[in-house]
């Protein structure tokens, strides 16, 4: 362990930061590089837009800078006993199984059950080592909503990764919202706030390869391993997150939580939405995500990732305002917060009412 000077901290959390970003940009062409066979991807029947063959190593790089994380922490931080207690060591079991089942699945199409039983495990890891949404009174409700979280939130981000840049930029921005939101706690650094720049570096040195036209894809193990680390970072970072009030409104916990993940969580219930309605899954791929919809009504590839990560912003901005200012919640908060998701979902939602999808060129 070094010990490290109050003004020292701030200097090395950047130096970090600038060479994970340095290594996932060095990692990630590596594995551009030596993937002319392994690990390619063509979904375009399925469910990606591009019709050419892509490798799908993303998930590889993100995980191995997790993993670089956790030995910079145990350098670097004081604490280390934070890597050996209950809620750390269910967390990175729940990461690392989706991690490998993504991986998994890259390699072998594992059948949808198999997915969805991993999935549960990963849910069932959070709970059984306390990292459970704890904002009801009622702690079977708290159970049944991490289960809900986690399992959705999996299948959510990797529903998202179906175009360019997309499910990358996205899960940046709520990155970035977990460390606005661990900025404002005013705490020591801790080996959350260190996973959470690791990852952000690993999705900013992806992005390079990842932003239309990619070179690269994350794949299911990319995607998997985002949807169980983000639903983890959400549970302590939004849904538990720090109470400066007096009690804890489960409205507004609720709230910050949709509003942080706002675009995977619009563009899933849109998808389920649309195909129930003419009596598909939801679970199978296709080509009738709003991404798609909004190249249909008319945008670039680029330019609808430009619309997804500004709406992310924008929610995100207000999450944390809410998160930080608003000390005495009322109905009018709920009414105000509420009607944003609402005019987002809405609006993604009617442009794929209204679009026609296109042959692509």
């Amino acid at each position: 362990m070094i010990e490290l000077g109050t003004f020292t901290i701030p200097i090395l959390l950047t130096v970090f930061l600038a060479l994970m970003i340095i290594f996932s940009i060095v990692i990630n062409g590596l594995l551009l590089k030596f993937s002319s066979n392994m690990g390619s991807k063509n979904e375009f029947d399925q469910v990606r837009w591009a019709a050419t063959t892509k490798p799908a190593f993303g998930g590889v790089s993100f995980y191995l800078l997790f993993l670089l994380a956790i030995v910079f922490y145990t350098i670097f931080f004081p604490n280390q006993e934070m890597l050996l207690n209950k809620k750390f060591l269910g967390f990175f079991l729940a990461t690392s199984l989706g991690f490998i089942m993504g991986l998994a699945d890259d390699a072998y199409n594992t059948k949808p059950f198999l997915k969805f039983l991993v999935q549960f495990i990963c849910g069932a890891s959070f709970v059984f080592t306390d990292n459970l949404i704890t904002v009801f009174p009622w702690y079977e409700v708290n159970v049944f909503f991490t289960f809900f979280w986690v399992v959705g939130l999996m299948n959510s981000v990797n529903m998202l990764d179906n175009m360019d840049g997309i499910t990358t930029s996205v899960s940046s921005v709520i990155c970035i919202g977990a460390l606005m939101s661990m900025a404002f706690r005013e705490a020591p650094v801790n080996i959350d706030m260190i996973l959470v720049l690791g990852v952000l570096a690993g999705l900013c040195g992806f992005l390079y390869y990842n932003w239309n036209p990619s070179r690269m894809y994350m794949g299911d193990s990319g995607s998997q391993f985002l949807g169980v680390f983000l639903a983890g970072i959400g549970i302590e970072y939004f849904w538990n997150a720090p109470n400066y009030f007096e009690t804890i409104t489960p409205a507004r916990q609720f709230l910050i939580a949709i509003l942080m993940f706002v675009v995977p969580i619009s563009d899933t219930a849109t998808v389920s939405i649309n195909r129930l309605l003419k009596g598909k899954s939801p679970f199978v791929g296709g080509r009738d995500h709003t991404t798609h919809h909004l190249v249909y009504a008319g945008l670039t590839e680029r330019q609808v990732a430009i619309v997804m990560i500004s709406l992310s912003l924008l929610a995100m901005f207000v999450g944390i305002f809410v998160l930080n200012n608003i000390r005495n919640w009322t109905t009018t908060h709920t009414v105000l917060s509420s009607g944003l998701f609402l005019v987002i979902l809405v609006g993604l939602y009617s442009i794929t009412r209204i679009s026609k999808p296109k042959p692509k060129a």
